[in-house]
């Protein structure tokens, strides 16, 4: 179902930011507080993908949570009801609601609280391109002959209580008999009778139908031609399909994926199914997204250089999204929060320390970006918002990053899988988790959990202290004696948060070895006092960033990450003042003037554009990929302004930084053969 300038791996570094923001997205949320439960669906579609078109029922069985008059779904608005009956099969009328992309069924003998009806929705429609998709821009279902692919997110059934109600469901999907049809649950597979002679011409069909008995989200399917690939190794039923252009590199994802899942198997416990089908999507989707037994990746997020981090986040949904779900709005950092520090915990498994850092930079960035509403205040934003999906994805995981902190290594490993086993087919509070983390911790939890849920903000640490030699001895010139310190260190931790509370690691490196200690630091000024054997020559505060602080460089990349959600959406005004923004903290920063020349090279203002790559070559060269990229796009601008020769000098230096990143050297190769074209402008 369901980041920023983090999840841009394994896809060019232009215009995808935003659409990271918006990964297995949640669909709209219900317009009115849920009043319903559905508890199952029997669900029969036909596809025709040469006509982007698909007929459809769905049996819906529900039940009232208040007294009911109006059952009302969500349905995306390319698709049309045209018939609504009861189980009586008495016709009842349905509205249309276009603003809000829902169905409404007035239900003529009402519903009383607790009892149970079963709705049958007819309808049909074409799913041929995202001008009416939940987020307009961006397909979340699509039929076509190559891919089809009716996302959970897409709302291509009659949905209520996204990804917070949970039903089990039978699905059959009828497709041409070529095509491979993969989804969640039992599978099974009838062919079509074949077409009578001396009658119209019809291509033969195969049913693909899957049967879910566990509740969950089984809604996702994807159809099309593909190479499978197999593994059972560990015990895991794993099938990897892909497209017949990444068939060399099937084999590491099949090795990386087994890697994964016993790794959180090792964290988490079992999840609900030890399947797993990892399936290529077109890239016109989101760059990932999860359902029971699935997790989809776009092409362009399909690297030669696996693209491990976004395939962890997916799997890791397979407990927390399919397991363990959000009871409502306010808790969805449960799962998205949740997949996301799992993701960055495989990351410090398989990168080590330094991995773990960088992921751990990046969340901060996420979780700064638009810090305006406490996270426990999610529901009051838009679902379909950068700042929702920035607070529940990268902020929760930065609250479990500080957890793991507070409660050390073996109480945070016990409270996440004593949460997935006791939670394990259930949707959960956020109370519930603090439940199980303060009976671990062996105390209340209270002060965290306000604090970093309740409130916003972050500290920005600084630290002021004098250093005093010790009368005695550095050290005993014996050396059996007992070392005596030589040095006292008095000082004071101070920050901005009056209500700030949050035990901190202080480094003090010194002549000798290096010593730490853990300082309690409570409102604005804490005061300690450390005595060393060695003279300190260098004090920091929190050097592991085990606690989520304000900085300038975390002020930078989040007036980036900002404007580059600005862009997405075709602001590219305002997206170039946030771009300055970064500026102004940092004149010499190589992704802010990358950024400023994405932008400018959008408006075709090749002059503007060509001097931001220059600035960014010329720049402190963070990230090392801007310089490769900037060549790269140097070497389109001379194209496009006939200046091939120039051009070809651009991808040859480009060639030479031998820096891959994001397939940068396939790119240069690629235009060092044929010349750069700009794109035609679509007409509005």
């Amino acid at each position: 179902m369901s980041n920023n300038l983090r999840r841009v791996r394994g896809v060019l570094p232009t215009l995808f930011a935003f659409l990271f923001l918006l990964q297995g997205l949640p669909a709209h949320g219900a317009a009115e507080k849920t009043r319903l439960r559905v508890d199952d669906y029997q669900i029969n579609v036909v596809l025709q993908p040469h006509l982007h078109q698909m007929t459809a029922s769905a049996k819906v069985k529900f039940t009232a949570l208040q007294d009911l008059s109006v059952a009302v779904f969500e349905l995306h608005n390319d698709l049309r009801v045209t018939k609504v009956t009861d189980e009586k099969k008495q016709q009842l009328s349905a509205e249309r609601v276009t603003q809000d992309s829902t169905i409404r069924v007035p239900l003529p003998s009402g519903l009383s609280k607790d009892s149970s009806m079963t709705l049958t929705f007819e309808y049909e429609g074409q799913l041929e391109n995202a001008d009416n998709s939940p987020v307009p821009g961006l397909n979340l279902a699509y039929i076509g002959d190559d891919t089809s692919y009716l996302l959970y997110a897409g709302r291509w059934f009659p949905v209520n209580g996204y990804g917070l109600n949970r039903f089990t469901s039978s699905i059959s999907i009828n497709v041409p008999a070529h095509m491979l049809v993969i989804g969640s649950g039992k599978m099974t597979v009838s062919d079509t009778a074949p077409p009578k002679k001396g009658a119209e011409s019809v291509l033969p069909t195969k049913t693909f139908t899957f049967v879910s008995d566990k509740p969950s989200f089984p809604a996702t399917i994807v159809a099309g031609v593909f190479q499978e690939y197999k593994s059972d190794e560990a015990g895991l039923d794993l099938h990897v399909y892909f497209k017949p252009t990444h068939q060399s590199i099937a084999p590491a994802y099949t090795t990386t994926a087994v890697q994964e899942f016993t790794y959180f198997i090792t964290l988490f416990g079992l999840p609900q199914s030890q399947k797993l089908n990892l399936v290529e999507l077109p890239g016109d989707t989101l760059p990932y997204t999860w359902a029971p037994e699935l997790v989809g990746m776009a092409g362009p997020s399909i690297t030669e250089k696996t693209n491990y981090r976004l395939l962890a986040d997916g799997i890791a949904h397979q407990w927390w999204g399919v397991s363990v779900s959000p009871a409502n709005k306010d808790d969805w950092w449960l799962s998205d929060g949740f997949a996301r520090y799992s993701e960055a915990l495989y990351v410090e498994n398989a990168a080590g320390a330094g991995g773990l850092e960088e992921a751990v930079k990046d969340m901060s960035v996420g979780a700064l970006a638009y810090d305006t509403v406490p996270l426990s205040s999610a529901s009051k934003l838009d679902i379909f918002s950068t700042e929702f999906q920035s607070l529940v994805t990268d902020k929760g995981a930065m609250i479990l990053h500080m957890l793991r902190w507070v409660l050390g290594e073996d109480k945070f490993n016990k409270t996440m899988r004593e949460f997935a086993a006791q939670y394990a087919g259930k949707s959960a509070t956020t109370d519930d988790f603090r439940e199980i983390a303060e009976k671990n911790y062996g105390s209340q939890l209270t002060w965290f959990f306000s604090q970093w849920l309740d409130s916003t903000g972050a500290p920005e640490f600084k630290v002021k202290y004098t250093t005093y030699r010790l009368g005695g001895a550095v050290a005993a010139q014996n050396p059996k004696e007992e070392k005596t310190p030589g040095f006292r260190v008095t000082g004071e931790i101070s920050q901005d948060l009056d209500l700030f509370r949050m035990p901190v690691d202080l480094r003090i490196d010194t002549d000798g070895k290096t010593e730490n200690k853990r300082i309690e630091v409570v409102g604005t000024n804490s005061p300690f006092t450390i005595e060393t054997f060695g003279r300190p020559r260098r004090i920091s505060v929190d050097p592991d960033h085990h606690v989520l602080t304000n900085s300038s460089d975390v002020r930078l990349r989040a007036s980036i990450l900002r404007g580059q959600a600005l862009q997405q959406q075709g602001d590219l005004s305002a997206a170039l003042t946030e771009f300055n923004k970064a500026l102004d903290l940092n004149k010499n920063s190589s992704l802010a003037h990358y950024r400023i020349a994405e932008v400018f090279f959008l408006q075709r203002n090749y002059q503007s554009s060509a001097n931001a790559y220059r600035e960014a070559i010329n720049g402190d060269g963070e990230p090392r990929w801007t310089e490769v990229w900037s060549r790269i796009q140097l070497g389109k601008i001379f194209d496009i302004t006939g200046q091939r020769e120039r051009a070809v000098n651009e991808y040859r230096q480009a060639l030479q930084t031998n820096d891959n990143t994001f397939g940068a050297l396939e790119e240069a190769r690629k235009y060092m053969q044929k010349a750069y074209e700009r794109p035609k402008q679509n007409p509005q």
